[in-house]
């Protein structure tokens, strides 16, 4: 079953190539596939009742792909003059390819420790969220006028201050204020806040940021840790109470 949600894939592949978009062949093997996942939930939910079937999560998952995707098996019986949510519900079905991540070693507890690391990350990022509006607000104030395509209204301005969190167009958005505003002093300033800006917060900012994140995902090896040190600390102590008797 894998090897066909593979084969699948790789036939939408090629299919979003414009050039075979509509190859007769790769559409009819893609609507082959599509109709064998829907044999395939059919049997599966006979033989083992719907009950059972639907108490598993990846038979849920599989079942409401095949069902979101059966449009897409009906445009080549019918006439569709509005193909593009065909397609969306085509790309909808690559979805399946996350089974794969079943055989991840430890899937379990890697999902946990992301959840745990998005739960503790909650207050630092909306932290970093009011950093970032109170920034693209003065920001956008005070450079709206020499760069409106970077800080002409508050949302570009945000936009333009996340990207300089990432580090991304550092240089080339205060060089080119500097070079707007043909004054050296405040040219000087300028480049001067937005080197803080990038230090603040793209570099202690993002990094802080990624430390929390990434002492939360690995927080399960460091408890197994401290349970193999705390039971090795009662061993000991109970071979030196037993040698002291």
């Amino acid at each position: 079953m894998l090897l066909a949600i593979l084969a699948n894939a790789v036939v939408i592949f090629f299919l979003n190539f414009p050039a075979l978009e509509h190859d007769p062949f790769l559409l009819v093997l893609d609507h082959f596939f599509l109709s064998f996942f829907l044999v395939e939930a059919m049997v599966k939910i006979k033989v083992l009742s719907w009950p059972v079937y639907w108490k598993d999560g990846w038979n849920r998952f599989d079942f409401l792909v095949v069902v979101f995707s059966l449009p897409s098996l009906l445009s080549g019986l019918i006439d569709v003059p509005d193909t593009s949510a065909v397609l969306v519900l085509r790309m909808f079905r690559m979805l399946r390819l996350l089974r794969f991540f079943r055989f991840i070693p430890h899937i379990g507890k890697l999902l946990e420790g992301l959840l745990r690391a998005v739960k503790s990350s909650v207050f630092v990022l909306i932290s970093f969220a009011v950093i970032t509006f109170l920034l693209s607000l003065f920001t956008c104030t005070a450079f709206r006028g020499v760069a409106p395509e970077y800080f002409g209204n508050p949302l570009i301005s945000a936009y333009s201050i996340f990207q300089l969190f990432t580090v991304e167009g550092w240089n080339e958005i205060p060089s080119l204020i500097a070079e707007r505003w043909q004054d050296p002093v405040w040219s000087f300033f300028a480049k001067l806040y937005f080197v803080f800006i990038v230090l603040g917060g793209g570099m202690f900012g993002m990094s802080f940021v990624t430390a929390i994140f990434v002492d939360e995902m690995t927080l399960d090896n460091n408890r197994d840790l401290e349970k193999k040190i705390d039971m090795l600390t009662r061993k000991i102590g109970e071979l030196e109470r037993a040698l002291k008797r």
